[in-house]
């Protein structure tokens, strides 16, 4: 199997300390056992998307030395895509639609019919799953989860499990507001780009399992999975992001950002002059902390 990785920035505002880390993780893992790095612009989420965002992290990553390969995948130029995925799921009477709030779910799970996740997450009780109450609309359309436990080994992270029908319940494909959900768009996407290995931060390791069981209901290859650890804010302790105002990258001090971001990810500090020498040495260095497994299957 060739390796294939991506990085799939949402263009939401510039790279920050914290995405540079699953950035450079994935490029390296990339590099390390020579693959092709994608770039895939996630911006499905419209209302969430900042005019000119995507060309400045292009500019971010231009400056880091973190080169693409091949042509730019953008989610929104690709509805087509995700409306035959969700024709098959339909086809085979896998999707219905969902009248309720988000509000009504939070309710059910403080009624008890619910129990959170282990991060927080509210899963789906299934309220539509057999017919809309009576008076309402679909506002949603999700899909029928299959029961069963998920297996998965995470390559930093090691073994994995979820089941993802009691954790998650029914997940939505199609947003009330019409757009298509995150978790349909990177399934669909990362199978027509010919994804073999997905690294990232380790926020995304609780969407791991559902993507794969989606997958597995298109009938899409599995993918590898590497889920680095996160970058907090010192202060609030909360996970660098947009949302919580995270500086840019000073892409005027590029050796510095990579190696600020390499500390993150446990490894030493690099002497190196200048951001060349250094990724060639991180690159030689990640091979050997992170080979691929003896077997090519997820």
């Amino acid at each position: 199997m060739n390796y294939i990785g991506r990085f799939a920035p949402s263009p939401s505002g510039p790279l920050h300390a914290g995405s540079l880390v699953a950035a450079l993780a994935s490029w390296l893992d990339t590099r390390a056992h020579g693959g092709r790095w994608l770039l895939r612009i996630e911006d499905v989420d419209t209302p969430r998307t900042v005019p000119g965002a995507a060309e400045v992290i292009m500019g971010q990553l231009d400056a880091l030395g973190l080169a693409w390969d091949g042509d730019i995948m953008w989610q929104s130029r690709r509805n087509d895509a995700y409306q035959a995925a969700f024709d098959v799921l339909a086809a085979r009477g896998l999707i219905y639609g969902c009248g309720c709030t988000r509000r009504e779910i939070a309710d059910s799970a403080l009624r008890g019919q619910t129990t959170p996740g282990a991060d927080g997450e509210r899963p789906y009780p299934g309220t539509c799953r057999h017919g809309l109450p009576e008076g309402r609309q679909a506002r949603a359309w999700r899909v029928i989860m299959p029961e069963g436990v998920e297996h998965f080994v995470d390559r930093w992270l090691g073994p994995q499990e979820q089941d993802v029908a009691q954790a998650v319940g029914d997940i939505a494909l199609r947003r009330a507001d019409g757009l298509w959900a995150y978790q349909l768009a990177v399934v669909v996407d990362d199978a027509a780009q010919g994804v073999t290995d997905v690294v990232r931060g380790a926020d995304l390791l609780s969407s791991t399992a559902r993507q794969r069981v989606l997958g597995r209901l298109l009938n899409l290859p599995p993918v590898r999975y590497l889920h680095v650890p996160l970058i907090l804010d010192p202060a609030s302790g909360l996970k660098l992001s947009k949302q919580n105002g995270a500086p840019p990258i000073d892409t005027g001090a590029p050796l510095a950002a990579l190696m600020a971001a390499w500390r993150a990810l446990g490894f030493d500090a690099i002497d190196a002059a200048e951001r060349g020498h250094f990724l060639r040495e991180a690159t030689a260095q990640w091979a050997r902390r992170f080979p691929l497994p003896a077997a090519t299957a997820a």
